[in-house]
């Protein structure tokens, strides 16, 4: 009957409600947990390229000649002898030379020339500048390589002032800010001297040390293109200005200096009276935020029209110079087009805005004189040089003896690559017979390989010794 009675419940529907409420309140249902997925990213991918179709991979050059962007590298020789003035000229180098350049670099007193020439392919670089100080004279001297086989030019720096001695000396210094997102605008000046014309008239060719010179100071920087580079881009400017030396014995001076300047260009409106200049640097100090408007509004709380203020800015705190900038420094400016397009309303193109050029002095200043040019990286036969002149039979004669000299460091190479074979064979040989494994193999390998270069079984132990210091220099 219990039974019955159980079954006749569960039929109605009032009972399984209520049984069904009751063990829900009891027993919440379990909710299961899903393994969250790993997410794939899809916008970071880069896809592959064939290197065998592009001469780069991944956006980046696989060498130097690769990427048309020179690149340089400012490198203290020396890191703890050339004192703290040269490391100070150094890193207000590297930030002349911004944006592509080492700024963050890093010397060692133990890193030789061969470190960074290494790393230069891998990464790009073009150009290298050596700073360095003279141990007899003191003096500081500046190399500039032209990376990876050279010529390289030998500067003495003749004197020298910092970035913060340039602001020392100004009454109202300027305060760079973004102008070193861009490359500055080289600009130079008498480089080139005058040469005669030839016998049937046509002008005569400039010496080549002097197309040399003005080459490696173009390669610096990258080629600025008078249609396509936008003028808001030129914010700096770098001036080589090369000089006569004058000569102590009242002789005609023959020597150059070159002068190197760093300025950064700023520009205003011209053809404004100073008082509507003012409310229109106004307007645009109150779409800036709150804490920049402190002294760029003028007061008008104590006048009653306008007018008061544009018949005398004096009585709103406005300037009071008469004073005007010279005609030879304005210059009419295109209005580059915005981005930003009306969507309704078409734009009509604006003309020409008269503008002051004004440029500025931010450092560092040096005055550099040209020593002479070899041939190879910071190495190899002297090309040109300021004091010593050789006659065309001294040429010829250094020029046999220096091919001399490589032919025989050459042969010297191939005699000890071939003794090193030669003993690695041996050793593998004498292994096989005594019937030995192959650990310690490679270890004992390369002990031989460094014997080999150490000394020579023909008796060229001095000639090897000569040959190793030629290449770690």
């Amino acid at each position: 009957m219990g039974t019955d009675l159980v079954l006749g419940l569960s039929s109605c529907p009032i009972f399984r409600n209520f049984i069904l409420s009751t063990t829900t309140n009891r027993h919440p249902p379990t909710i299961k947990h899903r393994m969250a997925r790993r997410r794939t990213k899809k916008r970071t991918h880069i896809t592959p390229v064939d290197p065998t179709k592009s001469a780069t991979v991944g956006g980046q050059p696989l060498n130097a000649s690769a990427s048309r962007t020179p690149k340089t590298m400012v490198i203290r020789v020396g890191a703890s002898e050339v004192g703290p003035s040269i490391s100070e000229l150094v890193r207000d180098v590297r930030a002349m030379m911004e944006p592509y350049t080492a700024s963050r670099l890093r010397e060692r007193k133990s890193n030789k020339l061969k470190d960074y020439t290494t790393m230069a392919g891998p990464l790009g670089v073009t150009q290298l500048l050596l700073f360095s100080r003279n141990a007899g004279s003191g003096s500081a001297t500046l190399r500039i390589a032209r990376c990876p086989r050279g010529p390289t030019i030998h500067f003495r720096v003749k004197n020298y002032s910092l970035c913060r001695d340039i602001r020392k000396s100004m009454r109202n210094p300027k305060t760079p800010g973004k102008e070193f997102a861009s490359p500055p605008l080289l600009v130079m000046n008498n480089f080139t001297t005058p040469q005669p014309p030839n016998a049937d008239g046509t002008p005569g060719r400039p010496p080549p040390h002097e197309v040399l010179l003005t080459s490696m100071f173009q390669s610096l920087f990258p080629p600025i293109s008078a249609q396509r580079t936008p003028l808001s881009s030129i914010r700096r400017v770098l001036l080589l200005d090369r000089q006569l030396m004058p000569s102590d014995s009242g002789d005609a001076p023959s020597e150059y200096v070159i002068e190197a300047r760093h300025y950064i260009i700023s520009t205003k409106a011209v053809g404004l009276s100073k008082p509507i200049r003012r409310l229109d640097a106004a307007q645009r100090a109150v779409r800036q935020p709150k804490t920049s408007r402190r002294g760029a509004l003028p007061n008008l709380g104590k006048l009653e029209d306008i007018a008061d203020y544009m018949l005398d800015p004096g009585a709103a705190g406005g300037y009071t110079s008469e004073s005007e900038v010279e005609e030879d420094a304005e210059v009419e400016v295109l209005q580059s087009a915005s981005s930003k397009q009306a969507p309704r309303k078409k734009r009509t193109p604006k003309g020409p805005e008269k503008r002051v050029v004004k440029l500025s002095e931010i450092g560092p200043r040096m005055k550099l004189e040209m020593v002479k040019i070899e041939e190879g990286l910071a190495e190899g036969k002297v090309l040109w040089h300021a004091w010593e002149k050789k006659t065309k039979a001294e040429e010829r004669e250094l020029e046999i003896r220096h091919k001399q000299k490589k032919e025989e460091r050459d042969r010297r190479r191939r005699e000890q690559m071939e003794n090193v074979k030669r003993k690695k064979a041996e050793k593998a040989a004498a292994g096989e017979k005594k019937g030995g494994g192959d650990g310690g193999g490679d270890e004992e390998m390369w002990d031989d390989e460094y014997d080999g270069e150490e000394e020579s079984e023909e008796g060229s132990g001095d000639e090897e010794g000569e040959d190793e210091k030629m290449g770690d220099e």
